[in-house]
Protein backbone atom coordinates (compact mmCIF):
# COMPACT_ATOMS: atom_id res chain seq x y z
CA UNK A 1 0.00 0.00 0.00
CA UNK A 2 1.37 3.39 -0.94
CA UNK A 3 0.84 6.30 1.38
CA UNK A 4 -1.41 9.01 -0.02
CA UNK A 5 -1.69 12.50 1.38
CA UNK A 6 -4.63 13.13 3.72
CA UNK A 7 -5.70 9.47 3.73
CA UNK A 8 -3.99 8.23 6.89
CA UNK A 9 -4.34 9.05 10.56
CA UNK A 10 -1.67 7.82 13.00
CA UNK A 11 -1.82 7.21 16.75
CA UNK A 12 -4.73 6.25 18.96
CA UNK A 13 -5.39 9.80 20.23
CA UNK A 14 -5.62 11.20 16.72
CA UNK A 15 -7.82 8.34 15.55
CA UNK A 16 -10.24 8.78 18.46
CA UNK A 17 -10.49 12.49 17.73
CA UNK A 18 -11.15 11.76 14.05
CA UNK A 19 -13.94 9.33 15.00
CA UNK A 20 -15.48 11.90 17.34
CA UNK A 21 -15.36 14.36 14.44
CA UNK A 22 -17.47 11.92 12.39
CA UNK A 23 -14.70 10.98 10.00
CA UNK A 24 -15.35 7.78 8.08
CA UNK A 25 -12.71 5.03 7.92
CA UNK A 26 -12.10 2.23 5.48
CA UNK A 27 -10.06 0.20 7.95
CA UNK A 28 -7.84 0.45 11.03
CA UNK A 29 -4.56 -1.47 11.33
CA UNK A 30 -3.29 -2.24 14.84
CA UNK A 31 0.13 -3.62 15.69
CA UNK A 32 0.04 -7.07 17.27
CA UNK A 33 0.61 -6.70 21.00
CA UNK A 34 -0.44 -3.04 20.94
CA UNK A 35 -1.42 -1.79 24.38
CA UNK A 36 -3.14 1.40 25.46
CA UNK A 37 -5.51 2.51 28.18
CA UNK A 38 -7.69 3.91 25.40
CA UNK A 39 -8.22 0.60 23.58
CA UNK A 40 -11.56 -0.01 25.31
CA UNK A 41 -12.84 3.37 24.15
CA UNK A 42 -11.51 2.75 20.65
CA UNK A 43 -13.19 -0.64 20.28
CA UNK A 44 -16.46 0.82 21.53
CA UNK A 45 -16.29 3.38 18.71
CA UNK A 46 -15.32 0.71 16.18
CA UNK A 47 -18.36 -1.39 17.07
CA UNK A 48 -20.74 1.56 17.13
CA UNK A 49 -19.56 2.80 13.74
CA UNK A 50 -18.99 -0.66 12.17
CA UNK A 51 -15.37 0.19 11.39
CA UNK A 52 -13.30 -2.87 10.41
CA UNK A 53 -9.92 -3.41 12.05
CA UNK A 54 -7.06 -5.87 11.80
CA UNK A 55 -4.10 -6.82 14.00
CA UNK A 56 -0.97 -6.87 11.85
CA UNK A 57 2.81 -7.20 12.27
CA UNK A 58 4.65 -3.93 12.72
CA UNK A 59 6.34 -4.55 9.36
CA UNK A 60 3.00 -4.05 7.61
CA UNK A 61 2.51 -0.71 9.36
CA UNK A 62 6.00 0.32 8.30
CA UNK A 63 5.15 -0.53 4.70
CA UNK A 64 2.04 1.62 4.85
CA UNK A 65 3.95 4.66 6.09
CA UNK A 66 7.46 5.62 7.13
CA UNK A 67 6.13 8.16 9.61
CA UNK A 68 5.84 7.58 13.36
CA UNK A 69 2.58 5.58 13.36
CA UNK A 70 2.81 4.69 17.09
CA UNK A 71 1.51 1.19 16.38
CA UNK A 72 -1.87 2.09 14.90
CA UNK A 73 -2.96 3.50 11.53
CA UNK A 74 -6.42 4.42 10.26
CA UNK A 75 -7.20 4.61 6.57
CA UNK A 76 -9.72 7.36 5.88
CA UNK A 77 -12.56 6.33 3.58
CA UNK A 78 -13.27 8.11 0.31
CA UNK A 79 -17.02 7.89 1.02
CA UNK A 80 -19.38 8.22 3.96
CA UNK A 81 -21.02 5.03 5.22
CA UNK A 82 -24.67 4.77 6.25
CA UNK A 83 -26.38 2.75 9.00
CA UNK A 84 -28.94 0.41 7.39
CA UNK A 85 -30.98 0.14 10.59
CA UNK A 86 -31.50 3.90 10.60
CA UNK A 87 -32.06 4.08 6.87
CA UNK A 88 -34.92 1.59 6.41
CA UNK A 89 -37.42 3.54 8.58
CA UNK A 90 -36.56 6.71 6.66
CA UNK A 91 -37.27 4.98 3.33
CA UNK A 92 -40.71 3.98 4.58
CA UNK A 93 -41.34 7.47 5.97
CA UNK A 94 -40.67 8.94 2.52
CA UNK A 95 -43.38 6.69 1.14
CA UNK A 96 -40.94 4.64 -0.92
CA UNK A 97 -40.85 0.87 -1.44
CA UNK A 98 -37.43 -0.25 -0.13
CA UNK A 99 -35.03 -1.67 -2.69
CA UNK A 100 -31.79 -2.91 -1.10
CA UNK A 101 -28.84 -4.69 -2.68
CA UNK A 102 -26.73 -7.05 -0.55
CA UNK A 103 -23.30 -8.08 -1.84
CA UNK A 104 -21.89 -11.18 -0.17
CA UNK A 105 -18.10 -11.50 -0.64
CA UNK A 106 -17.87 -9.45 -3.84
CA UNK A 107 -14.20 -8.50 -3.67
CA UNK A 108 -13.39 -7.37 -7.21
CA UNK A 109 -13.14 -3.58 -7.21
CA UNK A 110 -14.24 -3.16 -10.83
CA UNK A 111 -17.27 -5.40 -10.36
CA UNK A 112 -18.20 -3.54 -7.20
CA UNK A 113 -17.90 -0.21 -8.98
CA UNK A 114 -19.97 -1.38 -11.94
CA UNK A 115 -22.69 -2.78 -9.68
CA UNK A 116 -22.79 0.47 -7.73
CA UNK A 117 -23.20 2.46 -10.94
CA UNK A 118 -26.14 0.32 -12.07
CA UNK A 119 -27.71 0.42 -8.60
CA UNK A 120 -27.52 4.21 -8.43
CA UNK A 121 -28.98 4.61 -11.93
CA UNK A 122 -31.84 2.24 -11.09
CA UNK A 123 -32.79 3.93 -7.82
CA UNK A 124 -31.56 1.28 -5.39
CA UNK A 125 -31.79 2.76 -1.89
CA UNK A 126 -28.61 1.22 -0.48
CA UNK A 127 -25.94 -1.42 -0.90
CA UNK A 128 -25.12 -3.59 2.12
CA UNK A 129 -21.65 -5.16 2.41
CA UNK A 130 -19.89 -7.17 5.12
CA UNK A 131 -16.97 -5.58 6.93
CA UNK A 132 -14.76 -8.51 6.00
CA UNK A 133 -14.48 -10.09 2.58
CA UNK A 134 -15.69 -7.15 0.54
CA UNK A 135 -14.06 -4.93 -2.06
CA UNK A 136 -12.19 -1.95 -0.67
CA UNK A 137 -13.94 1.25 -1.62
CA UNK A 138 -11.00 3.24 -2.92
CA UNK A 139 -10.30 5.58 -5.82
CA UNK A 140 -10.36 2.69 -8.31
CA UNK A 141 -13.77 1.53 -7.14
CA UNK A 142 -15.12 5.08 -7.33
CA UNK A 143 -13.70 5.46 -10.83
CA UNK A 144 -15.27 2.15 -11.91
CA UNK A 145 -18.60 3.40 -10.57
CA UNK A 146 -18.26 6.66 -12.55
CA UNK A 147 -18.68 8.49 -9.24
CA UNK A 148 -21.91 6.67 -8.31
CA UNK A 149 -20.38 5.65 -4.97
CA UNK A 150 -20.61 9.29 -3.93
CA UNK A 151 -24.38 9.23 -4.51
CA UNK A 152 -25.63 5.84 -3.31
CA UNK A 153 -25.72 4.79 0.34
CA UNK A 154 -23.22 2.09 1.32
CA UNK A 155 -23.92 0.24 4.56
CA UNK A 156 -21.32 -1.94 6.28
CA UNK A 157 -22.17 -4.63 8.78
CA UNK A 158 -20.21 -6.84 11.17
CA UNK A 159 -22.98 -9.44 11.04
CA UNK A 160 -24.41 -9.95 7.54
CA UNK A 161 -26.87 -12.73 8.55
CA UNK A 162 -28.12 -10.52 11.38
CA UNK A 163 -28.58 -7.59 9.01
CA UNK A 164 -30.52 -9.79 6.58
CA UNK A 165 -32.78 -10.86 9.46
CA UNK A 166 -33.30 -7.18 10.29
CA UNK A 167 -34.30 -6.49 6.69
CA UNK A 168 -36.79 -9.37 6.74
CA UNK A 169 -38.22 -8.21 10.08
CA UNK A 170 -38.58 -4.77 8.47
CA UNK A 171 -40.88 -6.19 5.81
CA UNK A 172 -38.43 -6.86 2.98
CA UNK A 173 -38.53 -10.03 0.90
CA UNK A 174 -35.04 -11.57 0.78
CA UNK A 175 -34.22 -12.83 -2.72
CA UNK A 176 -30.97 -14.58 -3.66
CA UNK A 177 -29.70 -14.43 -7.23
CA UNK A 178 -27.92 -17.73 -7.87
CA UNK A 179 -27.52 -20.23 -10.69
CA UNK A 180 -28.52 -22.92 -8.19
CA UNK A 181 -32.11 -21.66 -8.12
CA UNK A 182 -35.03 -23.38 -9.83
CA UNK A 183 -37.10 -20.29 -10.66
CA UNK A 184 -36.21 -17.59 -13.18
CA UNK A 185 -35.77 -14.02 -11.98
CA UNK A 186 -38.76 -12.68 -13.91
CA UNK A 187 -41.14 -15.03 -12.05
CA UNK A 188 -40.52 -13.28 -8.72
CA UNK A 189 -42.75 -10.46 -7.51
CA UNK A 190 -40.48 -7.48 -6.96
CA UNK A 191 -43.22 -4.89 -6.48
CA UNK A 192 -43.06 -5.24 -2.69
CA UNK A 193 -40.06 -4.25 -0.51
CA UNK A 194 -37.09 -6.39 -1.50
CA UNK A 195 -33.44 -7.07 -0.75
CA UNK A 196 -31.51 -8.73 -3.58
CA UNK A 197 -28.47 -10.80 -2.61
CA UNK A 198 -25.60 -11.49 -5.00
CA UNK A 199 -22.37 -13.33 -4.27
CA UNK A 200 -18.86 -13.48 -5.65
CA UNK A 201 -18.29 -15.19 -9.00
CA UNK A 202 -15.94 -17.81 -7.57
CA UNK A 203 -17.75 -18.58 -4.30
CA UNK A 204 -21.29 -17.38 -4.86
CA UNK A 205 -23.57 -16.66 -1.93
CA UNK A 206 -22.51 -18.37 1.29
CA UNK A 207 -24.50 -21.46 2.29
CA UNK A 208 -25.66 -19.99 5.60
CA UNK A 209 -27.17 -16.99 3.86
CA UNK A 210 -28.74 -19.08 1.10
CA UNK A 211 -30.55 -21.08 3.76
CA UNK A 212 -32.09 -17.93 5.19
CA UNK A 213 -33.55 -16.34 2.03
CA UNK A 214 -37.24 -16.23 1.14
CA UNK A 215 -36.69 -17.01 -2.51
CA UNK A 216 -33.86 -17.89 -4.92
CA UNK A 217 -33.91 -16.93 -8.59
CA UNK A 218 -31.66 -17.42 -11.59
CA UNK A 219 -31.15 -15.78 -14.97
CA UNK A 220 -31.88 -17.97 -18.03
CA UNK A 221 -28.75 -19.30 -19.74
CA UNK A 222 -28.65 -20.69 -23.29
CA UNK A 223 -24.94 -20.73 -24.10
CA UNK A 224 -22.02 -22.95 -23.16
CA UNK A 225 -20.81 -20.67 -20.37
CA UNK A 226 -22.93 -21.33 -17.31
CA UNK A 227 -22.85 -17.97 -15.55
CA UNK A 228 -22.68 -14.21 -16.05
CA UNK A 229 -20.23 -11.74 -14.61
CA UNK A 230 -21.69 -10.69 -11.25
CA UNK A 231 -21.99 -7.05 -12.30
CA UNK A 232 -23.91 -8.08 -15.44
CA UNK A 233 -26.14 -10.43 -13.43
CA UNK A 234 -26.84 -7.63 -10.98
CA UNK A 235 -27.86 -5.32 -13.84
CA UNK A 236 -30.27 -7.88 -15.30
CA UNK A 237 -32.12 -8.49 -12.04
CA UNK A 238 -32.01 -4.89 -10.83
CA UNK A 239 -33.73 -3.73 -13.99
CA UNK A 240 -36.32 -6.47 -13.70
CA UNK A 241 -37.24 -4.84 -10.39
CA UNK A 242 -37.43 -1.49 -12.17
CA UNK A 243 -39.56 -2.97 -14.97
CA UNK A 244 -42.03 -4.49 -12.55
CA UNK A 245 -42.34 -1.41 -10.40
CA UNK A 246 -42.46 1.19 -13.14
CA UNK A 247 -43.87 -0.42 -16.23
CA UNK A 248 -45.77 -3.60 -15.44
CA UNK A 249 -49.51 -3.21 -15.77
CA UNK A 250 -51.58 -4.18 -12.77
Amino acid sequence: MQEQKNQLVYGIHSILEAIRADKHFEKIFIKKGFKSDLLGELFSYLKENTIPYQYVPVEKLNRITRKNHQGIIALISDIEYTNIEKMIPLIYERGEVPFILVLDRVTDIRNFGAISRTAECAGVNAIVIPNKGSAQINADAIKSSSGALYSISICRTFNLPGTIKFLRDSGLQIVAVTEKAQDFHYTADFTSPVALILGAEDKGISKDILKSVDKSVKIPMFGVIGSLNVSVAASVVIYEVVRQRKYRKN
